[in-house]
């Protein structure tokens, strides 16, 4: 399912009084449609007079872009909430999944019957439902290293960007050759898009069933040009 604003801000009241004794105020709710989590609670922070730092405007953003079971929906809400709970408490954790969290954790599960995790990033199938599937084309830059690994690159397609990308990471001692394309792949939609000089490591093989068809572009170290 995908929730709606009204389902969550339902759910949110009703765990509210089960889980958490009714002591949360109503939060502003927030449909997300990013690619990297199920759910956050978000706030800002400002320094008070005495100098410690006041967390305010929280916020409960829940992911509809991936399609999740009933529980696991849930069971995002009731992380976030209990993130907001510790917040809007100005209780001192360790960490963001410290012992305070865990211990309000682990109450839920045993006396609720949920599975709530530290970590609900979803599965990788999951995952895979937040990448875009449109079309677009890529300028994809496939970096074969002298210790046979192969990593994969998206540059923007800004002719100087792809150039200087192609000159700096080409002159790395553990570079071999640097292939670069021009991609309509949905596949090259999951990797970030950027001048960073980096590489994800990929299978070879399996990326490059992606690239049969795209056209091949050779730079000379000053411009490119289509093979």
């Amino acid at each position: 399912m995908k929730a709606s604003i009204p389902y969550i801000e339902k759910k949110f009241e009703e765990f509210n009084q089960l889980m958490f004794a009714g002591r949360l105020p109503k939060i502003p709710i927030e449909l997300s449609d990013a690619k990297t989590f199920l759910g956050v609670c978000v706030s800002q922070r400002r320094r008070l007079l005495n100098g410690q730092i006041e967390h305010y405007n929280f916020r409960l953003r829940i992911n509809t872009r991936i399609d999740l079971p009933e529980e696991q929906v849930e069971d995002t809400i009731i992380h976030e909430m209990i993130h907001y709970f510790i917040g809007i408490h100005k209780l001192e954790d360790s960490s963001a999944h410290g012992p305070i969290f865990r211990s309000i954790m682990q109450r839920i599960n045993e006396q609720h019957g949920r599975h709530l995790t530290v970590s609900h990033k979803g599965t990788k199938e999951q995952r895979e439902q937040a990448f875009d599937t449109k079309p677009h084309w890529h300028v994809v830059a496939v970096v074969l290293l002298k210790n046979g690994k192969t990593g994969v690159k998206v540059l923007p397609r800004v002719a100087p960007r792809i150039v200087n990308y192609y000159n700096q990471v080409g002159s790395h001692s553990s570079v071999e050759e640097i292939k670069l394309f021009l991609s309509k792949d949905i596949f090259f939609n999951r990797f970030p898009n950027s001048s960073a000089l980096n590489v994800i490591f990929v299978d070879h093989d399996e990326v490059m069933k992606h690239l049969v068809d795209a056209e091949r572009l050779v730079c000379d170290g000053k411009s490119l040009t289509s093979k």
